[in-house]
């Protein structure tokens, strides 16, 4: 069952590691805003993107498969057919604790595969208003 309380949405936002696939240099695009935000908000912001060499002022990967620094949350802004293929990415890795589908983005069959190997999952929520609901106002 993927994460819906706000005490357990709170407990994701309080890691720190935020490896964003789909990160976007497009300013305006929720794919550059939310992660903008985050990074000035003190996360460490990882951008996943193959057709970019670097995002946010830092080096942007291919793939989860190249990040080398350990991840809490991989924050995925990519269409809902695609989130499948980044779930099995994320389960080849044995450091990352949650996915977050953003605004949007669904796949219940990958959610039950991720949560099978016992990963946490937030679905269908953006982590910028989360975060200033329940983080930032606090």
């Amino acid at each position: 069952m993927p994460i819906e309380t706000d005490a357990e949405v709170r407990n994701v936002l309080r890691k720190q590691t935020v490896a964003v696939v789909g990160c976007s240099s497009t300013p305006g695009k929720a794919a550059h805003e939310i992660p903008n935000y985050l990074q000035k908000q003190g996360y460490d912001v990882i951008p996943v993107n193959p057709n970019a060499d670097e995002l946010l002022g830092r080096p942007a990967y291919d793939s989860l498969s190249d990040v080398e620094e350990d991840i809490d949350i991989v924050d995925v802004f990519r269409p809902s057919p695609e989130v499948a293929g980044i779930v099995d990415k994320t389960l080849e890795r044995d450091d990352i604790d949650v996915i977050w589908l953003q605004l949007g983005i669904h796949d219940d069959e990958a959610v039950a595969r991720a949560e099978a190997a016992g990963l946490r999952v937030v679905q269908d929520r953006c982590m910028k208003p989360e975060h200033q609901r329940l983080i930032a106002s606090a």
